[in-house]
């Protein structure tokens, strides 16, 4: 009765979702009502609305709905094995798998399968799901796909099958990664550790050889000369509060008798720090006069780390740098 007043009223029920044994004994049940008076839709209605208020956890209620809802947040081993378990896998049913993936995960399946596979794919989506899909798919590739849904009519249900079954062998299990960071990120932090001269050299080796991962390299690295373009002004006194004062004075020394992005990185930070702090780090930095090389980079890599600690804390976040923001 709920249903019925629920589809007479407009609402959309994605009934699709649950099990097909569930499917036709509801369509049975609904089927077996015929007049029913208006005290007794009200009484089931005010029921129904009482045990909905007094619920206060929804959880999947069955096997396969715990593995779908877990599979994410186990080891990618058990995950693997325990979706392989799941009741509907086992009767032939791997359209739900596919169903479950994040978005990106199925703009994938659109940008590398063929036309063909990707228009079966769609349709067996929820609908929501599949528009959402679409709209983020690459126009010229959209087009294709929904072209090749009108050609999808006789398609026969073993091929939808087997089509379900591979998509769900290749994109809904967990990668097995060796390493929990990208390339980029890997090599980033191992080239903050490194001396200016080494890490310019492999930038610039790498933009001939590779430009698209060393603009992503780019974006992993935070120097000296970077506060002032991805560091919020407003950020300075809390990122340098943890480091020794004597090391940010030789690390101001050494800036500001470096090139003009060093020097430019000096005087962001004392611009934005307190008058009277900014005073004392120039006057102590004066006192130190020239700095050796070795010790300055020392002094610089000891203020990036600090700021690096509250970025991968969420205290801070670095803006991207010029020229690598999307759109």
């Amino acid at each position: 009765m709920i249903v019925h007043l629920m589809i007479h009223e407009g609402s959309n029920l994605s009934l699709s979702e649950l099990p097909e044994s569930l499917q036709e004994l509801l369509t049975d049940e609904l089927g077996s009502i015929r007049l029913v008076d208006r005290q007794t839709v009200t009484d089931v209605a005010e029921e129904f609305l009482s045990r909905l208020e007094a619920v206060g956890l929804s959880a999947p209620g069955t096997r396969d709905g715990a593995i779908a809802a877990l599979s994410d947040h186990l080891s990618p081993t058990v995950a693997g094995r325990l979706r392989a378990q799941m009741t509907s896998v086992k009767d032939g049913d791997h359209w739900h798998v596919v169903a479950a993936l994040p978005n990106t995960q199925i703009v994938k399946i659109m940008n590398a399968e063929s036309v063909e596979v990707c228009a079966v794919a769609l349709s067996k989506l929820p609908t929501a799901k599949a528009a959402e899909v679409l709209a983020q798919t690459p126009g010229e590739r959209a087009r294709r796909i929904t072209y090749a849904m009108s050609l999808t009519s006789d398609v026969k249900p073993d091929a939808v099958h087997r089509i379900g079954q591979a998509l769900a062998k290749d994109y809904g299990q967990p990668t097995q990664v060796a390493f929990d960071k990208g390339a980029a990120q890997r090599l980033g932090a191992i080239l903050n550790a490194a001396v200016t001269e080494t890490r310019e050299e492999v930038l610039d080796d790498l933009t001939s050889q590779d430009p698209v991962f060393a603009s992503d390299l780019r974006k992993a690295i935070f120097t000296f000369k970077d506060i002032p373009h991805r560091i919020a002004p407003t950020d300075v006194p809390n990122c340098i509060r943890s480091v020794d004062g004597e090391t940010l004075s030789r690390a101001i020394a050494a800036a500001l008798a470096d090139d003009a992005d060093m020097s430019a990185a000096a005087e962001f930070i004392l611009s934005n720090v307190s008058q009277r702090m900014a005073g004392q780090i120039r006057e102590d930095a004066q006192e130190l006069g020239t700095v050796k090389k070795s010790d300055a980079e020392k002094a610089m890599s000891a203020v990036t780390a600090a700021i690096r600690e509250l970025v991968e804390a969420g205290a801070i976040t670095l803006r991207e740098p010029e020229g690598e923001t999307d759109g």
